[in-house]
């Protein structure tokens, strides 16, 4: 399988930041406000509502690098890359993944790869693992309860009506350790000294941090088969459940 063409993650960010192994408990959210803190954004916020499950093609909020001021902004982009070069837009496919590996040469994402990079912020993602009876969900997150911050890059369509739809995809490489058992891909995680450079702010090496992140640093739980469905959403669909 090239890339995660099933994946779905939790935008869940909790006050109350969890340390026990296959427990996520969820009791307040931070806003979109707090997003903007951690990530230092300055522009108007967007409305941004929990979800426990969220899909292709869902508005999710993304952190980008403003061209011209170069502060960063929080928005809203729809998950599924749509470039602006695209010429038959509504037959175009929108990848929800790029491999880091062949991203500079891919004609899909090397643009966007030089040009515009952003950051995708989460509490946990999902991923299947092959059993005898099917699929099993696993949730991952990090050790630290802190947000995992996905490589991604962001792209804009303006339609034959001028209207604009900016997309995004994310990053995804080779596993560490605790995603090999899941997958044989994972996303690139972004540590926040790597911020500046993968958004461009400041010089340097943006592709050495494509990347698979630290043995250790996740921790992963099997959770309900419920997840693969984006009509459900709940923090129930976090809970941890007998693999």
């Amino acid at each position: 399988m090239a890339g995660l063409s099933h994946w779905i993650w939790a935008r869940l960010i909790t006050e109350a930041r969890p340390q026990a192994v296959g427990r996520h408990p969820c009791r307040s959210f931070l806003p979109a406000e707090a997003i903007a803190r951690i990530f230092g954004t300055v522009n108007p916020r967007p409305n941004l509502a929990p979800s426990w499950n969220v899909a292709p093609t869902s508005d999710c909020a993304v952190v980008r690098r403003h061209l011209e001021t170069g502060a960063r902004h929080l928005d809203l982009l729809k998950w599924g890359l749509l470039p602006y070069w695209t010429k038959e837009p509504t037959r175009a496919q929108r990848p929800i993944n790029a491999r880091s590996e062949t991203a500079a040469k891919s004609g899909m994402f090397k643009d966007a790869l030089a040009r515009r990079r952003c950051l995708v912020p989460a509490d946990a993602f999902y991923e299947w693992k092959v059993v005898e009876d099917g699929k099993q969900p696993y949730a991952i997150a990090r050790q630290d309860g802190q947000p995992i911050t996905f490589a991604g890059l962001w792209e804009r369509f303006r339609w034959p009506d001028q209207t604009v739809t900016r997309s995004f995809t994310i990053l995804t490489t080779t596993p560490n350790a605790e995603m090999a058992e899941l997958h044989d891909r994972m996303p690139v995680i972004l540590e926040q000294q790597d911020w500046p450079v993968w958004l461009g702010a400041i010089d340097g090496d943006h592709v050495a941090l494509l990347r698979p992140a630290p043995n250790g640093l996740l921790r992963v739980w099997p959770v309900d088969r419920r997840v693969g469905s984006p009509r459900n959403s709940g923090p129930e669909l976090l809970e941890s459940i007998a693999a």
